[in-house]
């Protein structure tokens, strides 16, 4: 059995293998331990779960050690996403403890730490719950375990960020792609609550996930494709099996990426929500943001990859919107956790109040940088972890990529190497999780990226 580690989101393990109803009781009181030291049996504790298979029964086992331990439960009393559980961590001023593997395959399932600031878990938390993992913990109290309905106050909240009273007013076809997931009955209900019209597929939950991956990108959004483009002037939506990222198609039947979507966000709070503040984006994500926050007058501010450093620094920042490159956002006034749900209305708010298109916005936006931006990624296999740290040292020493001179270096997350062309990078850096070196390109120019992906593979990685 594998030890139990909590990554950059949680702790994720295969449900049957290491995902057991034994580690569960062993994270439920190793975080009913951390809750107890730093907030005593006050605390309130709220738990939630996605449509994952065994997920409800794992969640109400962890629940029910929690309230042997001396802690009140507020369990939900149905399928939920992720931000609906950390908004109300916020507002109940609560620890939350979520089960979910968010985007992994259907056989995973994880358990999030949701702290009482309603953001990621930061390590120096999780750090302390899995110290607690082989310590004792049971302090028999008179906790108790009450069902929570945690929808109302979110839609209540997300009605004060989106002007969904605006959205009303868009002649473009709204199709949403349930994907099985837990945005079925939150994002449809909120179009729903406002009469708002919309068309939708694969709107029950499924453990399989329809045989595919509860992932919101081009590969298993093909049903959404096709209907986007039969039915014409219409905009397609979906999100992760948990709700936090988003997956959005435009009138053309293709995939707007995270990037552009941030991006066209960032503008339209700027432009008309008279947002102040910076932008907060990785260091894996598109010199696009960078492009736009600077025509705009935006700080940037860079964190590593993960949204745990996102959150933690919009904690810190209070930006206008803050933002990663695999499918997460949020904005000021709402949490530090992405939310998928919100990632989609504020794309159809930004049309409203633009009265254009999303096909118009793209463009809109290459026109206002100036060019285009291309991306791609390799993976990179090693034997084994110990060769993680030589490789990224040899790339922290170059001075130069085949013909592409390097101008600056960045470790914050790896190494991020930036060329003289002022507007091409690539990015190393290991997986945290397995021996594996992801390397991030991009350009404004796909012969480059070609170019360059060819100049890493003389490289003698392993």
């Amino acid at each position: 059995m594998d030890k139990i580690k909590f990554g950059t989101d949680g702790w994720r393990a295969v449900v049957g293998e290491d995902f057991t109803e034994e580690n569960v009781v062993k994270v439920a009181k190793a975080a009913g331990k951390y809750i107890y030291d730093n907030f005593g049996r006050e605390k309130l504790v709220i738990i939630g779960y996605d449509p994952r298979y065994k997920a409800d029964e794992f969640s109400l086992i962890a629940a029910e050690v929690l309230a042997n331990s001396g802690f009140k439960v507020l369990y939900s009393d149905k399928i939920l996403p992720t931000p609906v559980l950390a908004y109300n961590a916020k507002l109940l001023n609560a620890c939350a403890l979520m089960f979910t593997a968010s985007h992994n395959p259907p056989e995973y399932l994880g358990i999030k730490f949701i702290p009482d600031y309603a953001g990621p878990a930061t390590s120096e938390i999780t750090d302390e719950i899995v110290a607690n993992l082989d310590k004792d913990f049971t302090k028999f109290g008179e906790g108790k375990i009450e069902k929570y309905d945690f929808s109302k106050d979110y839609f209540k909240h997300i009605e004060t960020l989106v002007n969904i009273d605006k959205i009303k007013n868009l002649k473009t076809n709204i199709i949403f792609d349930g994907l099985y997931s837990a945005s079925i009955g939150y994002f449809d209900k909120l179009l729903d609550i406002h009469g708002i019209d919309y068309k939708c597929l694969n709107m029950f939950h499924d453990v399989n996930f329809g045989g595919g991956m509860p992932e919101p990108k081009p590969k298993f959004l093909k049903d959404l494709i096709l209907l986007v483009k039969q039915r014409g002037n219409s905009v397609g939506f979906a999100n992760d099996g948990d709700a936090d990222r988003f997956g959005v198609i435009n009138e053309n039947g293709e995939y707007v990426s995270p990037n552009e979507i941030i991006a066209i966000l960032l503008m339209h709070l700027k432009k008309y929500k008279k947002m102040e503040g910076p932008i907060v984006k990785t260091v894996g994500a598109s010199l696009l943001l960078d492009k736009t926050a600077e025509k705009l007058g935006v700080e940037v501010i860079e964190t590593a990859v993960g949204f745990k450093h996102v959150g933690e620094a919009m904690r810190k920042f209070n930006p206008i919107i803050g933002g990663e490159e695999s499918g997460g956002l949020s904005i000021q006034g709402h949490i530090p956790e992405k939310d998928g749900i919100l990632a989609n209305l504020l794309v159809l708010e930004a049309m409203a109040y633009s009265g254009k298109s999303l096909v118009e916005l793209q463009n809109e936006l290459y026109e206002f940088v100036g060019c285009r931006f291309y991306n791609d990624r390799i993976d990179k296999k090693l034997e084994n972890q110990s060769q993680v740290k030589p490789v990224i040292e040899k790339f922290k020493e170059l001075d130069k990529i085949g013909k592409f001179r390097i101008f600056k270096k960045d470790f914050k997350d790896g190494v991020k190497i930036y060329l003289e062309d002022n507007s091409s990078w690539i990015l190393v850096r290991p997986s945290g999780t397995e021996p594996l070196l992801r390397i991030y390109f991009e350009s404004d120019c796909l012969e480059k990226i070609d170019s360059l992906k060819f100049e890493i593979t003389k490289f003698n990685i392993t």
